[in-house]
């Protein structure tokens, strides 16, 4: 029954819109009405404000972070469904209509509680393809695809399942950016357009 209190307290952590919150606090108004819309710090950064955009992401890591933590210290058997609530929750908040961001920060952080060598391979993936292609979402949507098969590499078959779920959330809701990709129109960090 761990899954009736693991699932919504990921969801309800998942869902703080930081993004939103944060660029309100700083008066850069609602970051909904820039760029693509969402509340992530890849748009937050759009707005010129460096500092601003690191805080969201480090905030989005620590709230997936903090959903698998917490919900560990609980209903140890839960830990898989905090992951996917807190995912799910950033991307679906209910305060904001169920549109929120695409979940790639917040799924750093449930990599990292879920074990660091995990989250070592999404961030190596994430830095690696933003190193190389200067994309943002390309490099985000290679982290998450890239997740599962390492947890399985790593031994924990077990993760798998919710991996896959969440690698799937990430890469529907980048299916604008495959486009922009496959038209080679998809922004580059560091450049206008």
């Amino acid at each position: 029954m761990d899954w009736l209190f693991a699932l919504p307290l990921g969801y309800l952590l998942g869902s703080v819109p930081f993004g939103l919150l944060l660029a309100l606090a700083a008066g850069k108004g609602d970051i909904r009405q820039v760029g693509s819309g969402n509340i992530g710090a890849t748009n937050v950064l759009r707005t010129g404000n460096k500092g601003l955009a690191a805080a969201v992401l480090l905030l989005d890591v620590g709230k997936g972070f903090a959903a698998v933590w917490l919900v560990s210290q609980w209903w140890s058997e839960g830990v898989a469904l905090g992951a996917l609530g807190a995912v799910v929750g950033h991307c679906f908040p209910v305060w904001l209509r169920f549109r929120g961001g695409k979940g790639v920060a917040t799924t750093l952080g449930v990599c990292l509680a879920l074990g660091w060598p995990i989250a070592l391979v999404y961030a190596a993936v994430w830095l690696g393809m933003l190193a190389i292609t200067r994309i943002s979402s390309l490099s985000g949507m290679s982290a998450a695809a890239a997740v599962p098969a390492a947890a399985a590499a790593l031994g924990r078959v077990e993760l798998v399942p919710v991996l896959v779920g969440i690698a799937l959330i990430v890469l529907v809701l980048h299916r604008d950016n495959f486009a922009r990709l496959r038209a080679g129109t998809e922004p580059r960090i560091g450049r206008q357009g």
